[in-house]
């Protein structure tokens, strides 16, 4: 076994493998970039080695940084984690050319899989199913369009190289082919700097399984399937093992497609062979197609180490250090049920636009497992990904695991940025969802449910007026021994007055009276137990009471200035200005493309709000830009 092993990578998955080497008593070397210096996984590891500034290009993509860190540091392995570097197989090739150990699979077999045309040729030869469509060299226009209409609409325009959704669109109709493939291309040279793009036919009523495996290099085995349905353009949501509705036929089939993608690739470590199942009619072992195989770990690889009992990470340092597979086929068993959400800093009401902001108050729940990488008063930073945390559960049925989930996430208490906290519990609440009736268009089919947030109780309300009176922690500020004080406090939605009676009798007088008393456990209201905590900010107030509700804090003295706001286009989020579309006296139309903004690896298209000319330009290609900053001004069109 390894002595000392180096993690390529940050946030929550190097905290990840850093907790596994600890127990297994080898040392770890963080590496970090200037935005990560004070980062949990720097925290974490034994030794840390800069690398690099806060953009990945400069720092956790740079393979000869992070070699030269691990020959200083005397590892002996290098962990790529996942993203970054991970899937790079000319990484993999310049570690071992350093006589270090790559924990994961060989160059080569990264190569077989990296594209994905050649991948499903492959796949073809290995006898493994493929949906119908275009996977050849030919990347003339012409040709895909050909294609396209060959494989029958609605097809998906697909980016040969990574995966994340990046590169990959919907296209429903011929006159629409265009547009989207020059606007996939362009994301996919951005995000992978290969352009190549294949066509597939798009299946109507799609799920998202994927099978788990791991190989020693010549022989492989599989640890069961996952569910990953739960999408958000694209990107995974929510995910859960075993798949519901999967029967023992078709879980068997699944398998054995897996385990020989794998084997014909000669893998070795852990990776996910995904698929796309045509759910139309229930799930059927003769609808199942390979989509694409991810040669590392994955994000959600802790709901098979829930149901399996297996640390994969584990088992990744070992086969990596020359041990066999420790477990045969027959040794694997699925204990229960198990899910994964991913809670990420985004504006979900604004359309899931990635956020920042310091954590100022972060506390997870007991009874779940959460993987982390951040920590309270951790930045949210424009560099990397948005994620905070993954909160993990399991339980003996679907059904009890699932109201887990729900329960679990309603106790997270995230303060400092937006997230898409109350989405993924409604979500979990879904009846749909509930029931197991998943497929990938479930969100978009609900999503006005699921992004309307609930309104706060009566009670909730009086709590908020409390916290901004000063009241919530009962030392009664204003008490007077001979009458009651009242007086206004106002919040955002709210205006309210306050009598207080004694530092722990506090009526609140809304629409109705609310009669606040604290006792050893917390805020009654009207006699009922409330169970809420309350986080008090500069600017807001959050009550946590199954969920968070914000309320910003207004000066009821100042005046609300109202703007309009549709005369300019902001950027949404820190980022590079991709492209400008328009020109100073352009007229264009509402919903017209204006500009490009590129944040967080994936590119958000500014669009018009209304009809008009452009008055003003006011930045320009390759512009790095602030949330807020204006972009475009338009004026009324003569």
């Amino acid at each position: 076994m390894f002595r000392k092993i180096l993690i390529a990578n940050r946030g929550e998955i190097a905290c990840r493998v850093i907790d596994t080497a600890r127990k297994m008593g080898v040392a770890t070397v963080a590496v970090y970039s200037d935005a990560d210096r004070g980062a949990r996984h720097v925290a974490m590891a034994d030794e840390a080695v800069p690398i690099g500034g806060s953009a990945p290009a400069d720092s956790y993509l740079r393979g000869d940084a992070i070699i030269a860190a691990a020959k200083a540091t005397g590892a002996e392995a290098i962990h790529p984690g996942y993203g970054f570097l991970s899937e790079n197989p000319g990484f993999v090739d310049a570690v071992h050319a350093a006589e270090l150990v790559f924990i994961g699979p060989s160059g080569d077999a990264i190569r077989a899989m990296g594209l994905k045309d050649a991948a499903k040729a492959l796949m073809v030869k290995a006898g493994v199913p493929v949906v119908p469509g275009y996977h050849g060299a030919d990347q003339d226009p012409g040709t895909l369009a050909a294609a396209a209409d060959v494989a029958g609409y609605p097809v998906l325009i697909k980016a040969v190289a990574g995966g994340g959704g990046k590169g990959m669109r919907r296209v429903d109709h011929p006159r629409d082919f265009a547009a989207a493939l020059e606007s996939a291309q362009g994301e996919a040279r951005t995000a992978f700097g290969n352009a190549g793009v294949l066509i597939e036919r798009y299946v109507e009523k799609p799920r998202h399984i994927e099978v788990q495996v791991f190989g020693d290099g010549t022989k492989a085995l599989h640890l069961f399937e996952r569910d990953c349905s739960l999408q958000r353009r694209h990107q995974k949501v929510i995910e859960e093992a075993p798949a519901p509705g999967m029967t023992s036929e078709m879980r068997a089939a699944m398998g054995k497609a897996a385990v020989r993608a794998a084997e014909a690739i000669g893998y070795s470590g852990a990776g996910t062979v995904e698929f796309i199942v045509d759910a139309s009619d229930g799930l059927r072992a003769d609808r199942f197609w390979f989509m694409e195989m991810n040669t590392r770990l994955q994000v959600e690889h802790p709901v098979t180490e829930a149901i399996t009992g297996v640390d994969l990470v584990e088992w990744q340092l070992l086969v990596a250090a020359g041990e066999p597979l420790p477990a045969r086929q027959d040794d694997l068993t699925i204990k229960g049920h198990a899910f994964e959400a991913r809670l990420y800093a985004e504006d979900v009401p604004a359309g899931f636009l990635p956020a920042t902001g310091r954590l100022s108050h972060l506390v997870f729940p007991d009874g779940a497992r959460v993987d982390t990488g951040v920590r309270a008063g951790d930045v949210i930073s424009p560099w990397y990904d948005p994620m905070i945390a993954k909160i993990i559960v399991h339980g003996p049925t679907r059904a009890i695991a699932l109201s887990k989930l729900a329960d679990r996430l309603e106790r997270t208490e995230v303060v400092g940025t937006i997230t898409n906290l109350a989405f993924l519990a409604a979500l979990a609440r879904h009846r749909g969802f509930g029931v197991g009736d998943v497929d990938t268009g479930l969100i978009a089919r609900n999503l006005e449910a699921l992004v309307t947030a609930p309104l706060p109780s009566a009670a909730v309300c009086a709590l908020a007026v409390l916290a901004a009176a000063g009241l919530h922690e009962g030392r009664g500020d204003g008490f007077t021994l001979w009458a009651p004080l009242r007086r206004a406090i106002v919040l955002e939605g709210i205006k309210a007055f306050i009598q207080v009676h004694a530092p722990d009798h506090v009526t609140v007088e809304l629409a109705q009276a609310q009669d606040c008393r604290l006792h050893a456990d917390g805020w009654w209201v009207n006699g009922v137990k409330t169970g809420a905590r309350i986080v008090v900010g500069d600017d807001n107030v959050t009550v946590f009471a199954r969920g968070a509700h914000v309320f910003a804090r207004l000066d009821p003295l100042s005046r609300k200035i109202e703007t309009t706001g549709s005369n300019l286009t902001r950027a949404p989020m820190p980022g590079l200005v991709k492209t400008v579309f328009v020109n100073v006296g352009q007229r264009v139309a509402t919903g017209d493309p204006l500009a490009v903004l590129e944040a967080m690896k994936m590119e958000h298209t500014m669009l018009a709000a209304r009809e008009g000319t452009v008055a003003e330009v006011l930045t320009h290609q390759g512009a790095q830009v602030e949330a807020g900053a204006a972009l475009i001004r338009l004026e009324d069109a003569e």
